[in-house]
């Protein structure tokens, strides 16, 4: 198991998701994503793995305005400008991932 919490360190959700698998002693990378964002590959993974770029979107920031009419390719450069706009935490395991706190799919993720 390989798993990458994308998140802000600000972000309750992403402590969450930390805690969750501290507690079930399940070694975790730990990414700011403010700081470093998500590489183009990174990206397209999770893209693939939670189906579409708007899944990524928090419609709740602040700064969602800039994004909400643009098309996909021009959200992805602006979501590289902005990373403040995804939505955290982003759980990758290898080509799997999860948007947001999703427990019940990670429980399924350590019994495979």
């Amino acid at each position: 198991m390989n798993i990458q919490i994308f998140g802000k360190s600000k972000c309750f959700d992403t402590k969450k998701a930390e805690r969750f698998f501290k507690e079930r002693g399940v070694k975790y990378q730990s990414v700011d994503i403010i700081s470093k964002g998500l590489s183009k590959g990174e990206l397209d993974s999770v893209v693939r793995a939670v189906g579409g770029l708007d899944k990524l979107i928090n419609e709740k920031s602040k700064d969602y305005c800039m994004i909400k009419y643009l098309l996909d390719d021009a959200k992805a450069d602006k979501l590289a400008e902005c990373p403040s706009l995804y939505l955290t935490p982003i759980v990758r395991n290898g080509k799997k991932a999860t948007v947001g706190y999703c427990p019940d799919v990670w429980e399924a993720w350590l019994k495979e």
